[in-house]
């Protein structure tokens, strides 16, 4: 209607509204970390020793979402695991140009991670996870801090349904998901090169995989290949795309989506076999279903523990439900509780 920007619109309908209602068993209170705005989550109960802790980072693709959207998920992981949590409340694009929202989770993962006893927190047993998109920036982040001597190592990391690559948008997920609500392959398309602040009229043609070169196709094959894919997973129908001859003006101006931070499975294999031990989790409808099936093999292939487990029956962002009598979908609270099972089942 010409009245407001896309993603304005876009974002007062995926924030989510404050829950009033006070938890009995959680303190919740609003703090900066090094300057980031974060919500924290801790349990009342009396400990004898300090409590593990887990970052959190929420979905909307940079753009959209917040710590309200994820006020349900992050309460319930407090709750029912007994962590201490941070949602942290980076800032989005475009105000704030990528890779703005990577740098603050960065920033508020190394606070932690350098006072973790000041809040309460075992410095041994912190964790690190998010949503779509933030589970893009946890694995973005957990590469990063591979690189750190200097700081207690992160203990675990948890994507969930994560966005990881975008070098190919036909594997079977894209192709049988495509069409899928709430994330369909043109508005991830769309929506992934505003954030990076590009030109959307350049989302056919990376659709196809012209702003792919074939040099960078031949080294990327091993780690994203269709034939990685498991058989049952392309059940629902798969067809190999035709050859698409590749375009340096798109290249241009898709390049930064290469950046690791940005595309976490492009990282080199130095950085991925020092990655901790990590949970997946995948929704069959779902676009980025393979993006997560293909980074499981490549920390498998390298060494890392992988805990993977795959809800037949759920969709992307089925954690917005989450306690919601209105959408009661059970695979919402399972996702969850399989989630709490991981993260109580870490020993230090």
């Amino acid at each position: 209607m010409g009245l407001s920007n896309h993603h304005i619109v876009t974002r007062f309908f995926m924030n989510g509204f404050p829950i009033l209602k006070q938890d009995p068993k959680l303190h919740i209170k609003k703090l900066q970390f090094d300057g980031v705005p974060v919500k924290q989550y801790q349990p009342r109960e009396d400990h004898t020793k300090h409590q593990r802790g887990i970052l959190f980072f929420h979905g909307g693709i940079g753009m959209c979402c917040s710590t309200d959207t994820y006020e349900r998920v992050c309460r319930y992981l407090a709750r029912e695991s007994t962590s201490f949590v941070v949602s942290v409340a980076y800032r989005l694009a475009p105000e704030h140009p990528y890779p703005a929202q990577f740098e603050d989770c960065l920033k508020a993962t190394i606070h932690l991670l350098k006072n973790a006893k000041e809040y309460g927190v075992d410095p041994d047993c912190i964790l690190v996870g998010g949503d779509s998109s933030g589970a893009t920036l946890a694995a973005a982040v957990c590469q990063e801090l591979v690189k750190r001597t200097d700081l207690p190592k992160v203990r675990a990391q948890i994507l969930l349904h994560p966005f990881l690559q975008a070098v190919d948008f036909n594997l079977p997920s894209y192709q049988q998901n495509a069409f899928v609500p709430v994330l369909s392959k043109r508005t991830l398309l769309e929506l992934g090169l505003k954030y990076l602040g590009k030109d959307s009229s350049f989302v056919q043609a990376a659709m196809k995989g012209s702003h792919v070169p074939e040099d960078m196709k031949i080294k990327w094959k091993s780690w994203i290949n269709p034939d990685h894919i498991p058989k049952r997973f392309k059940s629902r129908g798969y067809k190999p795309p035709p050859p698409t001859p590749f375009s340096p003006k798109v290249l241009e101006q898709c390049k930064e989506c290469f950046e690791t931070t940005f595309s976490p499975l492009l990282a080199e294999d130095d950085i991925i076999s020092q990655l901790p031990e990590t949970y997946i989790l995948t929704c069959e409808y779902d676009v980025l279903r393979d993006d997560g099936l293909l980074y499981k093999k490549r920390l498998e292939d390298a060494g890392v523990g992988v805990t993977w487990e795959h809800l037949e029956d759920a969709f992307h962002a089925i954690a917005f439900v989450l306690d919601m009598p209105v959408f009661p979908f059970s695979c919402a609270k399972r996702k969850m509780d399989r989630i709490v099972k991981f993260i109580t089942g870490l020993h230090v």
